[in-house]
């Protein structure tokens, strides 16, 4: 914003002008003088002197009432008709409205100033927080992806553990039922060997143990859940075969009875 353009010193107004704004003004001021001793003798005759302070304020009051009806009662009137002097004044109060409007242009431009020096800090400290909080998501973001990593690592070696102790664990009842049943249930012959019926020259059929039919039947039910029946040959003892069958351990197919499955115990 620019300054506003200086008044001319021409404003100064002539002797004489001066001279009779001066003589109007004393004679103003003579006729208040005047007003405000007449009002002073209103009222004195009657005061007490117990009562002189209140009548007194009283008296102010009746004063400066009367005082504020003339003047709403009054019109501006002009000092003078003179055009020099009314030119005069009217300089000077623009030179004095001129003088204010530099001062509070000068105080805004200031306070603009600082407040653009306020926004540019704040501005930088705005990036400075968005950098902050953007290196903070990356390390949280960088830490989740740790903290999934090491978590999946632990499931992983949980699992593992729990795979090896459930192997362990299957060894070693697969090892007591081996032992449980080679004691209990032995081959019917020393040989373990059973020689066909029909005739006795041919070769002997190699019987397998009870602990062989079922480790067949549970891997034929495992590997092949939809067709978990094993066809009866020749190697399978009845005796056993009957057993199984007996105590609900194994099941005949329906339509086939050379055909045996294990009973679904985890069904």
């Amino acid at each position: 914003a620019e300054y506003l353009p200086e008044i001319t010193k021409d404003s100064v107004c002539p002797v004489d002008a001066k001279e009779e704004l001066l003589d109007e003004c004393e004679s103003i001021w003579k006729q208040m003088e005047e007003c405000q001793s007449k009002l002073m003798l209103l009222g004195t005759e009657t005061l007490l002197k117990s009562d002189a302070k209140l009548s007194l304020l009283m008296m102010r009051v009746k004063a400066l009432t009367a005082e504020y009806n003339q003047w709403q009662k009054r019109s501006p009137e002009l000092i003078s008709t003179n055009p020099d002097v009314l030119l005069a004044l009217g300089k000077e109060e623009l030179q004095k409205v001129k003088n204010d409007l530099e001062m509070v242009l000068s105080t805004v431009q200031s306070k603009n100033k600082q407040l653009e020096e306020d926004l540019k800090r704040e501005q930088q400290w705005h990036e400075e927080q968005e950098q902050i909080l953007d290196t903070l998501n990356g390390i949280e973001e960088e830490t989740k992806t740790q903290v999934e990593q090491l978590s999946k690592k632990r499931a992983f070696h949980e699992l593992q553990n729990k795979m090896l102790k459930l192997k362990i664990y299957k060894e070693e009842l697969l090892n007591a039922l081996g032992e449980f049943l080679e004691e209990h249930f032995p081959l019917p012959e020393k040989g373990g060997s059973a020689k066909k019926k029909n005739s006795s020259e041919e070769p002997a059929v190699e019987l397998i143990t009870l602990h062989e039919i079922l480790e067949i039947l549970i891997n034929k039910s495992m590997i092949t859940p939809h067709e978990p029946y094993v066809t009866i040959n020749d190697s399978f003892w009845p005796p056993y075969i009957e057993l199984l069958l007996r105590y609900g351990i194994a099941l005949r197919h329906p339509e086939d009875p050379n055909r045996i499955r294990l009973e679904a115990f985890h069904m």
